[in-house]
């Protein structure tokens, strides 16, 4: 038989409980205070350093002022400056043919390329003097008519009208006679001159580069012999933007160049040769859909022919070269890289130890070049470097140079 419980024993468990109460609580006060404690001394970051800026490491150039001429370079085609297509003026069949005259045969002004059987003509030259000889004998009587006309007028001893005294003198016949001379004559110089034609003969100093007969061949007033390109001169025709001509300088008159060109032929031509032209002439009409305008640039001697051109290369018609066109000079100017020019016609410039940023006037831009008339010095400092940070202001520091001192004092620290 189990006792009922005591007032002890009841006590006793209400102190249990709250003694374990109360170490809860204690537990929960100390993880407070430690967690109070932690997040209570953590140490602030310094933002020291990310209010000190750190001086930007560049480099910087100069550019260079004076007078300059702008390069315009586009690509061209070389042409002929003067081509025919040779034609025969008289029929028949050919009989001899000049060993030049060949596909890559040179010829000069008068050689006599081929020759057309002249027997026809020959004789039909021979007719026309014959009748030329009858024609003077038929005049030379007709003056003894009139004479004896003119002697039996005056022993007439009577005045006659105009139109009468014609007819005695027999004034109409002496006119056919002479008109038939003149027609005769005129008969002879063309049968000479066709017997003169059988011989065809290069019209100008000449490369031949196509032949469209052989020996006995018979050809036709007409027929096509041959082509021929002058070698004097050839043309390159290019293209250049409209806004860059009016820095191009055309020929006005006799004795006045136009810009100095040098083409080049990168493919063909070994490194350094190039040859060397001046504009010629500007084509009134712009190039299909690129409203490029059209140009060409004439060169001399363009196959090398003469002694002073031994070792330069020579032009071949057709093919696609680089035409780099010296423009008219731009005085009192500054030329810098293009590459140096920023958004917005703007440069960098190393103001002290600062970044400025500056708006530039430029007047032309070529390939390699910005000319520039306002707005920079060959006295700045122009900034080259990209920059991550670009803002009026920004710490600039040149690579090698100490921050806060010069190159010289650098160079001088280091010196034993």
């Amino acid at each position: 038989m189990t006792p009922a419980p005591g007032p002890f024993a009841s006590r006793g468990r209400t102190l249990g409980l709250r003694a374990t109460l109360t170490i809860c609580a204690l537990l929960a006060l100390a993880a407070a205070g430690g967690l109070w404690l932690i997040f209570g001394t953590v140490p602030e970051v310094e933002r020291e350093a990310a209010v000190r800026e750190t001086a930007m490491l560049v480099e910087v150039t100069r550019a260079e002022a004076g007078d300059f001429r702008p390069v315009i370079e586009a690509m061209g085609t070389v042409l002929p400056s003067r081509e025919v297509m040779l034609s025969s003026r008289v029929g028949g069949a050919v009989v001899e043919m000049a060993p030049e005259f060949g596909p890559g045969g040179f010829v000069r002004r008068g050689d006599v390329l081929l020759r057309i059987d002249d027997a026809d003509y020959r004789n039909l030259l021979a007719q026309r003097e014959s009748e030329l000889a009858q024609a003077i004998t038929e005049l030379e009587i007709e003056h003894g008519r009139q004479d004896i006309a003119e002697r039996d007028y005056r022993q007439l001893e009577k005045e006659l009208e105009p139109d009468k005294k014609a007819l005695v003198l027999r004034e109409p016949q002496l006119r056919s006679a002479d008109a038939r001379v003149q027609a005769a004559r005129s008969a002879v110089g063309q049968a000479r001159l066709d017997l003169e034609r059988t011989a065809v003969r290069a019209p100008f100093d000449a490369q031949v580069l196509a032949r469209d007969v052989n020996l006995g061949s018979q050809v036709s007033t007409g027929d096509v012999l041959g082509r021929l390109v002058g070698i004097d001169t050839y043309w390159v025709e290019t293209t250049v933007p409209l806004d860059k001509l009016r820095w191009l300088q055309f020929p006005e008159g006799a004795g006045d160049p136009g810009s100095p060109v040098t083409i080049h032929h990168r493919t063909a031509w070994g490194a350094g040769q190039t040859r060397e032209g001046r504009l010629f002439r500007l084509i009134g009409e712009l190039q299909g859909d690129t409203r490029l305008a059209r140009v060409l640039v004439e060169v001399e001697d363009p196959l090398a022919q003469r002694p002073e051109a031994r070792g330069v290369p020579g032009l071949i018609i057709g093919t696609f070269v680089e035409c780099r066109i010296h423009g008219r000079e731009i005085e009192d100017a500054v030329r810098l890289p293009r590459s140096h020019i920023r958004k917005g016609d703007t440069i960098w410039l190393m103001d002290g130890d600062q970044l400025a940023i500056r708006d530039v006037e430029i007047v032309f831009q070529d390939a390699e070049y910005a000319y520039i008339r306002g707005g920079l010095s060959d006295r700045d400092a122009v900034v080259t470097t990209s920059l991550a940070t670009v803002r009026e202001g920004v710490k600039l520091r040149l690579k090698g140079r100490r921050e806060g001192g010069h190159e010289a004092a650098a160079a001088a620290e280091e010196t034993p």
